[in-house]
């Protein structure tokens, strides 16, 4: 029996890069995987499709996290297609990068509605249930700029470096409930994000970085597998660092 078989995993932002590989990871682990997506469709509903197989369910929704009445649609109609979720992925993040003298009040406001307002919609929404079944995981996709901030990147690691602390609050107050909530920070990861950096810039971050080189989507998604499986009954309150030793 794999570990995560009978469980219903929500994964947001899950059509590509990390959220992909999540997904992935969650299914091949058993459990009947749901995850938003904003725009990409095609890529979405092929990933949804080629993932039902073996007697395991994946299911994507159009939805934007930013937005609390389209996220309670969609937990209304996952729970309805797939049944209660037990485990919760807070992984869709977007990025509006320029220096801060720069930066707009607008790019500023998106980055903070989709990264923080987004996670607080999804979580408070899933977690009565959780709370209610007495079991439950809540993983958010933080990242080493939340730990180390990044040049022109204020609003994000300002987002990024908040995922943490409420993943610490968070974890206080559903300890006693049966709820583990945990963050994984991921370094620098082979995603069209990163991979669209100059190659100048890529060259210093593999410098930086004591293994020397980019991390894959799958060994972030091994990493939020963990946190989500029975094996982490014990852990709360936690910053997994996958990051290749760029950050201790």
């Amino acid at each position: 029996m794999k570990e995560l078989q009978g469980k219903v995993c929500l994964v947001t932002g899950g059509s590509r890069g990390i959220g992909r590989a999540i997904v992935q990871a969650m299914n091949q682990a058993g459990a009947d995987a749901a995850f938003t997506y904003q725009s990409s469709k095609e890529p979405a509903e092929a990933l949804a499709n080629s993932l039902n197989v073996n007697g395991t369910r994946c299911r994507a929704y159009r939805a934007n996290v930013a937005s609390f009445e389209e996220m309670q649609q969609l937990v209304n109609q996952v729970i309805s297609d797939l049944g209660p979720i037990s485990i919760l992925v807070n992984n869709a993040g977007i990025n509006r990068d320029k220096s801060f003298l720069k930066m707009t009040k607008g790019m500023w406001d998106e980055v903070m509605r989709v990264n923080l307002d987004g996670v607080f919609h999804t979580t408070q929404l899933v977690a009565q249930d959780m709370v209610g079944a007495g079991w439950g995981r809540i993983i958010n996709i933080s990242s080493i700029v939340g730990q180390t901030g990044n040049f022109g990147q204020a609003n994000y690691a300002a987002t990024k470096g908040a995922l943490i602390s409420f993943t610490e609050s968070l974890a206080r107050e559903l300890a006693r409930k049966g709820i583990t909530v945990n963050a994984v920070a991921p370094g620098f990861i082979e995603t069209d994000m990163v991979i669209g950096m100059p190659e100048a810039a890529l060259d210093q971050v593999r410098a930086n970085t004591p293994m020397g080189r980019l991390g894959k989507p799958e060994e972030i998604a091994d990493a939020v597998v963990f946190l989500a499986s029975p094996r982490s009954s014990y852990v709360t309150g936690q910053v997994l660092a996958v990051n290749g030793g760029m950050y201790m």
